[in-house]
């Protein structure tokens, strides 16, 4: 029983957090026109 109470309080907790951060939206910004590079570029040719 108790194990129960501790998922239903923990999933409570986890849909709580989700509506808050739904609620308050993404910062507001944008985004660099600039790619991003994950491999070190090789040499031009």
């Amino acid at each position: 029983m108790r194990a129960l109470v501790a998922a239903a309080v923990g999933l409570a907790a986890a849909l709580a957090l989700v509506l808050t951060v739904t609620a308050i939206g993404a910062p507001a910004g944008e985004t660099s026109p600039e790619p991003l590079l994950t491999t070190v570029p090789g040499p031009k040719r």
